[in-house]
């Protein structure tokens, strides 16, 4: 099967629980939150992995419509890698056709930058996928920016937005679910030219 007809699996980074919810950290949840939303889909626990799933379809009927399975792994960020190889043998999806929706803290606040493989700068829930099954992947990197002041980073990751940060946040998630869907029906070039700023 080649890529171009295998589905994409978009997986959302975060952790699980109503206390994680509103943090910095699940960004990725909500980003996959919106996407379940957009194709009338609502999160199931998957069958063989520690995760919850949506199948269905992205883009306009036609050549460019693909299948996705939205992911939301349940194991906590830092374990994130066994519930989605789990998901990429059960769907044979390949690494290629796989998508990390993720916070970044290199980046300021709503920014967003997709790439395809590198490195996983600190952030345990790629750490955890790359030693799963390498590091050639999709990833939608949604700014965070740094902590304030002395605050430590494991600090700044598990709080809740700020109120200033809240109220962008509707609309940056909203264009973040845009970018992801860019980058499945039209690939990387196209998404990055058009989404990273």
């Amino acid at each position: 099967m080649s890529e171009v007809n295998s589905p994409w699996l978009i997986v959302g980074l975060g952790n699980p629980g109503p206390d994680y919810a509103a943090n910095r950290h699940n960004v990725g949840f909500m980003v996959a939150d919106l996407l379940a939303e957009r194709i009338g889909g609502k999160f199931k626990r998957a069958q063989k992995a520690q995760a919850q799933v949506v199948e269905g379809r992205i883009g306009a009927p036609g050549p460019e419509n693909r299948r996705v399975i939205l992911a939301k792994p349940m194991s906590y960020m830092n374990l994130s890698g066994g519930p989605v190889s789990s998901l990429r043998d059960f769907y044979k999806v390949p690494v290629a056709n796989i998508v990390a929706i993720h916070d970044e803290l290199d980046i300021d606040y709503g920014m967003l930058r997709l790439k395809l493989g590198g490195g996983d700068n600190g952030h345990n829930g790629l750490k955890s996928m790359t030693k799963a099954m390498g590091a050639d992947y999709h990833r939608v990197r949604f700014g965070i920016g740094r902590p304030p002041g002395r605050m430590q980073v494991a600090d700044f990751v598990l709080k809740d937005f700020s109120s200033t940060e809240r109220k962008e946040l509707g609309y940056l998630v909203d264009r973040a679910a845009d970018s992801v869907e860019c980058l499945v029906t039209e690939g990387l070039e196209r998404a990055q030219s058009t989404y990273n700023s």
